[in-house]
């Protein structure tokens, strides 16, 4: 038989890696034994899950590589940054986290007592709130890292704001003291009101979000010192403590014989030590007296910084003995910044404090079983008093198998993908056959279901895998061998379960992903990698989107153009492995109405037995973002639904118990409502055609008539209908176009405008560049809200609005203009009309010259209909019957003219 290989092919296929991915090259030597580990996921009160949350470069993975050194026995260099977690080559060389990374570490507190952590570092650029999400998703608590120079931002209010939603308790660490020290060189007093401002700053973020979902007083849990839920760290010079911690090093290194509880309650606020008396009181003794936090806190720290920076090494010895640091001979010979490391090692004990940590994680956030019913009430979507819920809540390890699965993680030769979640109940074991139900998944339609078996079980340790036999109820787990029917998001339980087992709630997303580009292969032959590529794109980054529109262009949708840069790096290198050609980035539009149609619009079916009449109206302002963020279900009630419309937004009692439908999905903004009248309409013959209503609704609010982007903020009536008593006559084939027909004409004489995503942009930049960001802006049809000076820094806070249109290239240009002195973190907020009318033809479009703003809506539309391979213009008959065109040419002689 002829050889029909070619001879490029090797006879044996080599193992292929991408080498992007920092990997360890053999398990690392650690302080704890990994079957140690996995015993003590079997003791769910031992166990804490944690999410690291905090904006860019406020230092969470620079803290959990305090975790990190802590438990890896390694020779560490010690004056280099490690970033552990940032496991992927371009987030070193970025020098941002792309992806969520976990650990699983074994650490104690400071009464030498283990517990396990698992703990997920988060990308704290705001286009990746994604991986923020999914993270929240898996975490019973979360670790809010802020750094005290920059405070409180607004990325991270909306984190905080959904971790609130999520229900999950939050402690504070307040990070980078080193940088009131050595950047902003603060007075320690001064450093002191710095810290309390930031503590206070986001109390009150904190008692906004209680205040929205009225919260008794006596719930309210706010940060403090002395609490006990915050924490002050420099994570870069490896220093961790609390106040407790503090007053136990000076109990200790002084042999004082009291409780160093009660100093504890002396270190914060405005409390004084008097030296006479020997006391602590509230009002100072002197005009010159510190506070104590200052005087006890502070005031060291700042000595050790200046006596390490500015001392000799002979006497840098001597002062450091007279408070019990002894270093090695070498270590004098260290740079600065290693030395001070070194030094605080000493003074915070193991791991520079870490077990101070380890005690605020386990006091305040709770264990997998004390936040088993929180979680399984915001997670599962199915009967809370079922069996499957019981056990989920209960959070019984030997009942039926529950596993939220959130992330795919890709292996070393990008090729497949390993799934990571979290087990709710039960325990999966390696070799099990579970059931995997997707997100369409639901009891009247199983079509999103399949059966496979578990190949693999680890637990994931950033650069490294741990694997194990079997994961119970409470813990993470990465799996092996079941990636190929998840796309996003899954719900995997045994396969042997004869329970109505349904599915954990698809991830809610704070942002949409607005941003979009269009793609293709260099070479055309390589189209059907660039499409497998994608396929794993969208299992790698939870909020992309891939589409294919009309004229047969692949469409990347993201977040923003960081996000967008991170995916078409991973097709072309990891995923397609492909050279690929990209147009230039555009924007989702929406399409909306600003008046009531101007006629009753009606359309007939192609059989002609039926007629159906439909007006459309613009939505209260508000309701369509209600419905997206899940205020209001379409599965309520009437009486729960009325109540949220008639309270809310002043519905009548009739309209409200008439709605239908949202759309495009079943929380899209825009409604659907029955506005018939019994004794002029066959109300049951309308009912059977309801599902075909409603289908034809879906559809055209999914692709509007202006350039097929999706209708938003528009209510649809149906203010009559006349149907065909045979239920031949009237079904989906004939009743679901015709809808959408007459939702189009509905749609067309209510004034169609296009609407713009708006970008938020959070600006941090000295005050001499106020000016010109204000310049850039308005060259952008941008505009600021606010811009106030941060306290206790020489640095301006600009909060700004920019259409997305607008925004490609921004953060470049603001920095050309400040002279790299301005930092942005830009994100979409909200939706907004685009000024003009875009079905105006007496505008003339002329090319290379920007077009004034009245005309962009215009422009805008004409381009999108030339990209997607639409006609140039609506075409009215497309959407209008000949009778209706009759009826319109009687009222309206300018017909002609404004179409």
């Amino acid at each position: 038989m002829e050889d029909t290989q070619p001879l490029t092919d090797p006879i044996i296929t080599p193992v292929q890696s991408k080498n992007f991915d920092l990997l360890e090259k053999k398990m690392p030597d650690t302080t704890f034994d990994f079957n140690f580990l996995a015993a003590m996921m079997d003791k769910p009160n031992l166990v804490r899950n944690i999410c690291f949350l905090g904006a860019m470069h406020h230092g969470k993975t620079t803290f959990m590589d305090l975790l990190v050194l802590n438990t890896h026995e390694k020779d560490w260099k010690v004056g280099k940054e490690i970033r552990y977690t940032d496991s992927r080559q371009d987030e070193q060389d970025r020098g941002i986290s792309v992806k969520a990374s976990s650990m699983s570490l074994v650490l104690q507190d400071s009464k030498d007592k283990s517990y396990l952590f698992h703990a997920m570092d988060t990308p704290g650029h705001s286009n990746f709130q994604d991986e923020v999400i999914a993270a929240l998703a898996l975490a019973d608590g979360v670790v809010l890292v802020v750094d005290v120079v920059v405070g409180l931002t607004q990325h991270i209010e909306r984190m905080l704001k959904h971790a609130f939603q999520d229900n999950l308790k939050v402690v504070l660490v307040i990070n980078g003291l080193d940088r009131l020290i050595m950047e902003l060189k603060l007075p320690p007093t001064d450093a002191y009101h710095k810290l309390r401002y930031c503590i206070e700053d986001i109390n009150e973020t904190m008692e906004k979000l209680y205040d929205s979902a009225g919260t008794e007083v006596d719930e309210r849990v706010y940060f403090s010192p002395l609490k006990g839920n915050v924490i002050f760290s420099s994570a870069l010079f490896r220093m961790v403590f609390t106040l407790e911690s503090y007053a136990a090093i000076y109990a200790e290194t002084h042999g004082f014989s009291f409780d160093h509880l009660i100093l504890a309650k002396c270190l914060w606020g405005d409390m004084y030590y008097n030296a006479e008396e020997r006391k602590f009181q509230k009002t100072p003794p002197d005009a010159e007296q510190p506070r104590s936090f200052v005087q006890f806190v502070l005031e060291p720290i700042y000595k050790i910084f200046a006596h390490c920076l500015g001392e000799e090494k002979e006497d840098l010895a001597q002062t450091l003995a007279e408070v019990g640091i002894y270093l090695h001979k070498r270590d004098y010979e260290l740079d600065a910044r290693a030395l001070i490391r070194k030094v605080f090692q000493q003074y915070f004990g193991s791991g520079g404090g870490l077990p101070s940590f380890v005690d605020m994680v386990v006091r305040h956030i709770p264990n997998p079983k004390e936040n088993a019913a929180i979680k399984v009430e915001k997670l599962y979507s199915g009967d809370q008093e079922g069996a499957v819920s019981e056990d989920m809540k209960k959070l019984d390890t030997t009942g039926y198998l529950m596993l939220h699965v959130v992330k795919q993680y890709h292996r070393p030769d990008c090729n497949a993908f390993d799934v990571f979640g979290r087990v709710l109940s039960g325990t999966v074991f390696r070799g099990d056959r579970v059931k995997i139900l997707g997100e369409t998944y639901s009891l009247d339609d199983d079509e999103d279901m399949a059966i496979k078996e578990i190949q693999n079980l680890w637990i994931l340790e950033g650069r490294y895998r741990v694997e194990v036999s079997h994961v119970p109820a409470g813990n993470w787990v990465l799996i092996g061998g079941i990636e190929t029917c998840i796309k996003k998001t899954a719900t995997i339980t045994t396969a042997s379960n004869e329970e109505e087992v349904e599915i954990f709630r698809p991830l809610r997303f704070p942002t949409t992903p607005v941003i979009k580009v269009a793609i293709e292969p260099l070479q055309p032959a390589e189209l059907p990698k660039m499409v497998d590529g994608l396929r794993k794109i969208d299992k790698a980054y939870p909020l992309s989107k891939t589409k294919v529109e009309e004229s047969g262009e692949h469409v990347l949708l993201g977040t923003g153009e960081v996000y967008l840069d991170c995916i078409l790096h991973d097709l072309r290198r990891l995923y397609g492995d492909l050279e690929i050609k990209v147009a230039d980035p555009v924007v989702e539009f929406c399409e909306t109405v600003v008046e009531t149609s101007s006629l009753k619009c009606f359309a007939e079916t192609p059989n002609k037995k039926n007629k159906i009449y439909m007006v459309a109206e613009p939505l209260e302002k508000g309701l369509g973002e209600d419905i997206e963020k899940g205020k209001v279900s379409i599965e309520w009630n009437k009486r729960r639904m009325s109540d949220f419309f008639t309270k809310n937004y002043d519905w009548d009692l009739l309209a409200s118990r008439s709605v239908w439908a949202f759309g495009p999905e079943v929380n899209g903004p825009n409604v659907l409502v029955d506005d018939c009248l019994p004794s002029e309409v066959n109300k049951s013959l309308l009912v059977q055609s309801k599902d075909s209503l409603v289908q034809g609704f879906q559809w055209a609010t999914k692709e509007g008539p202006l350039c097929d982007e999706k209708i938003r903020s528009c209510k649809f009536k149906i203010l009559n209908a006349q149907m065909a008593e045979d239920a031949v006559l009237r079904g989906g084939g004939q009743i679901i176009p015709t809808a959408r027909r007459v939702a189009y004409s509905a749609f067309l004489l209510a004034t169609p405008r296009l609407m713009e995503p708006v970008m938020f942009s959070d600006i941090e930049c000295p005050a001499d560049c106020v000016a010109a960001i204000y310049n850039v802006l308005s060259r952008r049809r941008g505009h600021v809200i606010r811009d106030l000076p941060k306290p206790g820094s020489p640095m301006y806070s600009v909060h700004a609005y920019l259409p997305a249109m607008e925004s490609f290239g921004f953060e470049t240009d603001l920095r050309t203009h400040t002279s790299g002195q301005a930092m942005c973190q830009t994100f979409f907020d909200h939706w907004e009309h685009v000024p003009g009318d875009p079905l105006d033809r007496s505008i003339l479009l002329r090319p290379l010259e920007p077009a004034p703003a009245p005309h962009l809506a215009r422009e805008f539309m004409l381009k999108m209909r030339r990209r997607k391979g639409l006609s140039e213009d609506v075409s009215v008959h497309k959407f209008f019957d000949d009778p209706m065109l009759l009826e319109l040419a009687k009222q309206d002689a300018e017909l002609s003219s404004y179409f």
